[in-house]
């Protein structure tokens, strides 16, 4: 074991990757249990990278984008991402602490505690849709655990990411948090990391886990994937459309946990349309506007608009629900859309949108829409709208998703003391708050023997003592 630990220290530094590595594998052998007071530093500086560029950050990020809303990225990942740096460092201490657990009666006197321990050096693969929200929150659970982080960002995060490359620079040694401008993704991705977490597509996420098991190293995915919302007979239309219409919209529909497709009561969709073209005009009565996001490139913009063409030619009836719009080539920019009468040969009921379309489905009873549900993929998201009790039970227990917000949508993900991750095919492992925490530590079990062990009476030569306690121990009922 000693001599596998060594080799995985002496890498050729034929990339910058790896000479980063290579400084952090070193800078973690030397100093592997940074104190309550170096995590929470650290922290801090997180911190006060994203308040002190706040303005900086968001204009840099709307020129990735083509345009992005100012205000989308204070909101949605600026002042989040403080808010789970600070929570982490309020309740850190705690975390740190061993924890004591329970020792069987057969070795009574003993002691068992479970030490939390940094990883070492962890690899964090971020995406471009929430560039913030997702680096910050990664780094936060990383940081806080003690570990050293290597980052990598989307191409299509260049002003971000040379921004934020040139403020890490400032405030933190490479040894201990360095982001990699112009690493490609396969240098990245091979090293030995001792944890990866990884943002993205499914098809990258399995390329990805691919590199990481050459290695043996753990990973975090967070895959996406259609997350369905639910609406029941009993719970005011035109409030979950006002709650689902936000979730959706927002950042042009370009969010892992967006609802994808939504599931009414045949009885309210004509309700449900009607709500939808009063309220998305009220919030982008021009999406040409600074409050609408542009699609992030070319490529997406194409291929969203092809999905539409399929799906109308398929026989859907698209709802545009902001009069006098329409595309905007220049700025890549798609106005909100309901697609009705969806059906699954459609491109829109296949893929992951990413966009701001909204596939609407009708159904008969519950069961039938939990059986549709139930058919896909695990999604990253489940979104359920009743106040029926027995309802809400019956549906969480009888589907399965990375995560459920009730009565709203992707509200659950802003919760710290919730775990963030998916299941199955939308990701695996979990961040945020304590899990996070947990997830890139490695939690050490610690037995402790006693001066004088009882199970020394166990020890050879056999004979009818030992089958006597062997028996009595076979017996004993605690």
């Amino acid at each position: 074991m000693a001599q596998t630990a060594q080799l995985r220290v002496v890498i050729s530094a034929d990339s910058d990757a790896q000479r980063v590595f290579n400084l952090q594998r070193e800078a973690y052998l030397r100093h592997p249990y940074p104190s309550l007071e170096e995590r929470k530093a650290n922290l801090t500086k997180l911190e006060r990278i994203l308040l002190d560029n706040i303005d900086a950050v968001a204009a840099a990020i709307t020129k990735d984008f083509g345009h992005r809303c100012p205000e989308e990225t204070k909101l949605l990942e600026v002042l989040t991402s403080i808010d789970g740096i600070r929570d982490a460092r309020r309740k850190l201490g705690r975390w740190m602490k061993p924890e004591r657990r329970h020792v069987s009666v057969l070795f009574a006197t003993a002691k068992n505690k479970v030490i939390p321990q940094p990883k070492g050096v962890v690899g964090i693969v971020v995406p471009w849709n929430y560039p913030v929200f997702l680096l910050f929150g990664p780094l936060t659970s990383a940081i806080a655990a003690g570990n050293r982080c290597m980052v990598k960002m989307a191409a299509n995060s260049r002003n971000l990411r040379e921004l934020l490359a040139k403020k890490f620079a400032e405030q933190f040694n490479e040894d201990t948090l360095a982001l990699l401008p112009n690493v490609k993704a396969q240098d990245f991705s091979s090293l030995p990391y001792d944890h990866m977490l990884f943002t993205g597509s499914a098809d990258a996420g399995r390329n990805v886990m691919l590199s990481a098991a050459e290695n043996l190293t753990p990973v975090t995915l967070e895959l996406g994937g259609k997350s369905p919302t639910i609406v029941c007979d009993d719970f005011n239309i035109e409030t979950a459309a006002s709650r689902i219409l936000f979730a959706k919209f927002v950042n042009a529909g370009q969010t892992c946990l967006a609802p994808d497709y939504l599931l009414l009561p045949k009885s309210k969709r004509e309700a449900f349309i009607a709500a939808a073209r009063k309220i998305v005009p009220q919030r982008y009565p021009d999406t040409n506007e600074v409050s609408f996001t542009s699609v992030i490139d070319e490529k997406s913009y194409r291929r969203l608009r092809a999905t539409l063409q399929d799906a109308e030619e398929k026989g859907a009836t698209l709802v545009w629900l902001v009069p006098g719009s329409s595309y905007n080539d220049t700025l890549h920019k798609i106005p909100p859309v309901l697609v009705l009468d969806v059906t699954d040969d459609m491109r829109i009921m296949q893929e992951e949108i990413f966009g701001p379309l909204l596939p609407v489905k009708t159904y008969q009873n519950l069961d039938e829409a939990m059986a549709y549900v139930s058919s896909k993929d695990r999604p990253l998201g489940f979104y359920l709208f009743t106040n029926d009790q027995a309802v809400q039970d019956k549906v969480i227990y009888g589907t399965i998703s990375g995560g459920v917000t009730i009565n709203n949508c992707m509200m659950h993900v802003a919760q710290h003391d919730l775990p963030f991750g998916g299941v199955g095919p939308s990701g695996m492992g979990h961040y945020h708050g304590h899990d996070g925490f947990v997830e890139l530590s490695k939690m050490r079990p610690v037995h402790v023997n006693p001066k004088l062990s009882s199970a020394e009476q166990l020890y050879p030569p056999y004979g009818k003592r030992h089958m006597r306690m062997l028996n009595f121990l076979l017996r004993f009922k605690r």
